[in-house]
């Protein structure tokens, strides 16, 4: 009879590893909290219009076709991907944008016309970025980063030093580029890892890597379109996913999960993957005597933004907006400090907006606009409606100035989204959206485990643990630890 392995969560994270677990002969049940599979992936409709709640960047396609090549497939199998051009847009003023285009070449042209000489500096950036990202993406993040053993080759220990693991992100930017515009561009996916760019390893320049090299793609129907191929291809492999199934307690007895209790009913198992939030399930779903980390440890984690979202339903459209758009019109050093080191509701926020209407009419009624709007704010902030009016009205005054029209007035659909609802929905620690910072002391072996230390059959996956935040390192994260649960419970 097949060991059984009860998985609790159903976001990227927790479908990957039951995926794989069923694959290697267990059986597999997935026990969700909320009505609807994907976690923060989500999707939900109202007014004729298709909202993805959470992802929108499909960066790191390789990953993708790595995790469905694991299984015979393909993601085309399953959804059609269709590559952005421009990958996205950059507003630096109500006057003032640069298009990011795709394709190496035109990107160095572009780089080139801003700054003489910019363009093959572009180039040597690139191509340390790509050893970064070889290095990091399909070694590194592979290891469970259980045993400091992993680490002891001599491949690589100069694979680390040449990774920059100990020079700032900042200072390594600096070196190719001078244009303020060019160095907010590089370092604009540093807004969400957790740190300043004066505080991140150089080597998370193989974000750059994925996203210019590899470019910035789009999954026709919505990002949930991943999240529906992902539930098809567990439920082919024998997966048993049960929905509304919010999980109370984890039963311990003689070192060992025995039994999980939901609302819904209590269920034996021989495994328990928790793909929920480690701080929750540590704090609220077992024992204080199991736990791996005390209150302090937690207390001390730095954790990755939180987001105050928007989703707009807008009956008209609004044609100079892209897909992605990054409104960098304010002080880009200012919001990072006051997310990272001085914590507090930003006085002058960057924020994204996302206008997938624009590549997909099928998210949208005809004529009509679907706008996700993303402010990045730190965790752990006090949240109410005020606050998220008086936000939605400085983003609102900034996009209608840039677009050079009325938007408010022709939104017929509005929902807001933050830290009270990553906490309602998804139990996320201090309100986060995006796991763990990702900074030196919090890399590998120095992130929360993957193996509950006094549980013999308790394993964790996700944001919170190897090897960190992202719809691709969630992926990865699951495929890790079914691969560990195989190597113990074989």
């Amino acid at each position: 009879m097949p060991r059984r392995v009860l998985v609790v969560g159903a976001g990227f994270a927790g479908l990957a590893a039951a995926t794989s677990l069923a694959d290697k002969g267990y059986d597999v049940t997935i026990l969700e909290k909320n009505d609807s599979p994907g976690g923060r992936a989500r999707v939900f409709r109202a007014e004729g219009f298709t909202f993805d709640m959470g992802p929108s960047w499909y960066w790191m396609p390789d990953v993708f076709e790595t995790y469905f090549a694991r299984f015979g497939k393909k993601p085309s199998d399953y959804y059609n991907l269709i590559r952005l051009d421009p990958s996205y847009s950059v507003i630096f003023g109500p006057t003032e944008s640069v298009d990011l285009p795709a394709g190496l070449p035109n990107l160095e042209r572009l780089f080139e016309q801003m700054e003489p000489g910019s363009g093959a500096r572009l180039s040597e950036f690139l191509k340390q970025a790509a050893y970064k990202y070889k290095v990091g993406i399909h070694n590194f993040v592979w290891k469970p980063s259980r045993s400091v053993t992993e680490f002891l080759s001599l491949k690589l220990l100069y694979d680390v030093t040449r990774l920059d693991v100990f020079q700032s992100f900042a200072s390594h930017a600096r070196k190719f580029f001078k244009n303020p515009r060019l160095l907010e561009i590089i370092e604009f996916p540093i807004l969400f890892l957790g740190a300043t760019p004066e505080n991140t390893p150089a080597m998370y320049s193989l974000m750059n890597y994925a996203e210019m090299t590899m470019g910035t793609w789009y999954p026709m129907g919505g990002m949930h379109e991943i999240v529906r191929a992902m539930v098809s291809l567990a439920e082919e492999k024998g997966v048993k996913i049960l929905l509304n199934q919010p999980v109370r307690k984890v039963e311990i007895a003689d070192g060992n999960a025995k039994r999980v209790i939901t609302d819904e009913g209590i269920y034996e198992t021989d495994i328990v993957v928790a793909g929920a939030d480690y701080n929750h399930v540590e704090t609220k779903l077992v024992d204080n005597a199991f736990r791996n980390y005390d209150d302090a440890y937690w207390q001390k984690r730095v954790m990755a933004p939180s987001s105050l979202l928007f989703y707009l339903g807008v009956n008209k459209r609004v044609p100079k907006l892209k897909h992605h758009n990054l409104f960098f019109d304010e002080d880009f050093k200012l919001h990072a400090q006051e997310i990272y080191e001085t914590p507090r509701w930003p006085s002058r926020p960057l924020f994204y907006v996302s206008a997938p209407s624009v590549t997909d009419p099928g998210v949208a009624p005809t004529g009509s606009e679907n706008l996700f709007i993303l402010i990045p704010v730190a965790p752990d902030l006090t949240d109410d409606e005020a606050t998220r009016e008086r936000y939605y009205d400085i983003v609102m005054d900034r996009l209608e100035s840039y677009v050079g029209e009325d938007i408010r007035n022709y939104v017929v659909y509005k929902r807001s989204y933050a830290h009270r609802d990553f906490k309602d929905d998804y139990n996320a620690f201090r309100g986060n959206a995006y796991g763990l910072a990702n900074t030196l002391k919090q890399t590998a072996l120095l992130k929360p485990s993957l193996k509950n230390k006094k549980v013999s059959n308790l394993f964790y996956t996700g944001q919170l643990t190897v090897p960190g935040p992202g719809v691709p390192p969630s992926l990865i994260s699951g495929l890790v630890v079914a691969d560990e649960v195989a190597k113990e419970f074989a």
